[in-house]
């Protein structure tokens, strides 16, 4: 079981529940939008924030996105870890039907890749340290952004990496650079633009 200090944010009940068998952690549930009219919780998350750190970890589909920029707007990048899960098309077991999108969400996905997720996102690390070696010219530069044709790479590029379609570009940046050498994201780039 992995444990951190940080606070972890998720979407929903279901979602706290999960990961109450993967992290050993203070685990709050946003209970979706209405985070965004908790006064008190919303304070209580920035002030956490400030003092150990905070982990989000929200669905895959536009409203875990909403949520997850909601936080990173309110609470300074330095003290937020984002852990991504992929897009995986299904739905949850304790629904009759699937999600809007079809795609499943934290309490449907694989604790293994839940986890895998979780030390991606640098849950262990101890250090912080960063090493920038990709910058936004970068992904200009290897058509991820800025060109006619990028959606379709960024898309590639996404899937390859396990990483959900609704990522930003300045998140991707991030991820990049906290979990693989240039050496490692030049591979994959040249992998998805062989194909």
């Amino acid at each position: 079981m992995l444990k951190t200090d940080r606070l972890v944010i998720v979407e929903g009940k279901y979602d706290k529940i999960k990961l109450e068998g993967i992290i050993d952690a203070l685990i709050i549930a946003t209970d979706g939008f209405s985070v965004f009219k908790d006064k008190q919780k919303t304070e209580f998350i920035k002030n956490y924030a400030k003092k150990k750190g905070l982990l989000i970890l929200t669905d895959s589909d536009a409203a875990g996105f909403k949520i997850r920029n909601y936080f990173s707007s309110i609470v300074p990048d330095e003290y937020i870890l984002h852990a991504y899960i992929p897009d995986v098309s299904g739905k949850e077991k304790r629904k009759e039907k699937p999600s809007g999108e079809g795609k499943l969400g934290v309490e449907g996905i694989d604790d293994a890749i839940i986890t895998e997720s979780l030390k991606k996102a640098g849950i262990e690390r101890s250090d912080k340290k960063r090493n920038n070696h990709t910058s936004s010219y970068d992904l200009f530069a290897l058509g991820i952004c800025g060109k006619p044709d990028c959606t379709a790479k960024k898309l590639s590029l996404l899937k390859e990496m396990g990483l959900p379609e609704r990522i930003s570009n300045k998140s991707l940046l991030k991820y990049i650079n906290l979990n693989l050498t240039k050496e490692e994201f030049n591979k994959i780039v040249h992998k998805i633009t062989e194909e």
